[in-house]
């Protein structure tokens, strides 16, 4: 066998077995990266949080980006978690560096398998798929921008999405750390006010980046995002 002939199914490696991890975490973790698991033994995590302060930090960043590298349940019960332990900022601050490594590794490791085949797919079709890719391309750090600000896109299809349009890697790492820090800020201050929740017997309002007050804010800055993309085409089309 050859070189190539290696190559080509051990390049998709690394995605299966983020998928199978996935796919086994959705079951058997589901529990123990919960509110629940939060809430019962949070006072274990304060005291360890006192004693080791900063292994607690390191060991909180680890935990985040196995999370979102193998795109197992709990990342929102990670950054409750964060906010809770280290306050608003910095556990905004940690939640984003996990995640940002987290998603890095999922995007490299799509880029190398799967990616690749998508990307060549793309270069050689034509008609409305053609025009799309191009446009996507013209306007990468608008998108980028866009599918990290806006709630309802899910963290693991932004992290494929750019990997199957050969996203250079740095407009990857740079879009993803700045696009998630305003939702981390939102639910690590959820995440820094648990004390008081917990001592009420209730649970936090998840529901809370929906507000008027918190949406529309993100609302403007996924416009702001996109732009670029409305000026270049209005200029376009009137030959500006």
């Amino acid at each position: 066998m050859t070189e190539n002939q290696t190559s080509g199914p051990l390049r998709h490696l690394p995605i299966l077995i983020i998928l199978v991890v996935a796919a086994v975490g959705a079951f058997t973790l589901r529990d123990y990266l919960s509110f629940d698991a939060l809430r019962d033994n949070r006072e274990e995590l304060i005291a360890f949080r006192d004693s080791h302060f900063v292994l607690t930090m390191a060991a909180f960043v680890a935990a985040y980006v196995v999370i979102v590298a193998f795109s197992l349940p709990g990342a929102l019960v990670a950054t409750l978690t964060g906010g809770f332990l280290f306050g608003t900022v910095a556990g905004s601050f940690l939640s984003v560096i996990g995640a940002t490594i987290g998603a890095t590794v999922i995007f490299l490791a799509a880029r190398s398998g799967l990616g690749a085949y998508f990307s060549a797919r793309m270069d050689s079709s034509k008609g409305a798929v053609r025009t799309i890719r191009q446009g996507i391309d013209e306007n990468q750090w608008s998108m980028l921008f866009f599918i990290r600000l806006v709630p309802v896109v899910p963290f693991f299809l932004a992290n494929l999405i750019p990997a199957f349009l050969s996203v250079p890697l740095h407009r990857f790492v740079i879009s993803t750390f700045l696009g998630i820090i305003p939702g981390s800020l939102v639910y690590s201050s959820v995440g820094a006010g648990l004390g008081e929740v917990f001592a009420r017997g209730e649970a936090p309002d998840l529901g809370v980046i929906f507000e008027p007050h918190i949406l529309l804010p993100l609302l403007g800055l996924c416009a702001l995002s996109l732009m670029p993309v409305i000026v270049k085409s209005v200029t376009g089309r009137t030959g500006l």
